[in-house]
């Protein structure tokens, strides 16, 4: 039971902690576009391609 005493508090700090690091991360713009990464990868880069030529010659 005297487990809790410590468990408890420090379950807590870290979950203030976590709900603390989420607010600062919103704010800062993190979570604005969720779905622009997700497709990025489906198009074609031109610029990464010309580059890769550019170093093969």
């Amino acid at each position: 039971m005297s487990v809790l005493y410590i468990a408890l508090p420090v379950a807590l700090g870290i979950a203030l902690l976590a709900v603390i690091v989420f607010v600062i991360q919103v704010r800062n713009g993190q979570f604005d576009d969720l779905e622009t990464p997700s497709r990025r990868m489906l198009y074609d880069d031109v610029e990464v391609k010309d580059s890769a030529k550019d170093k093969e010659d």
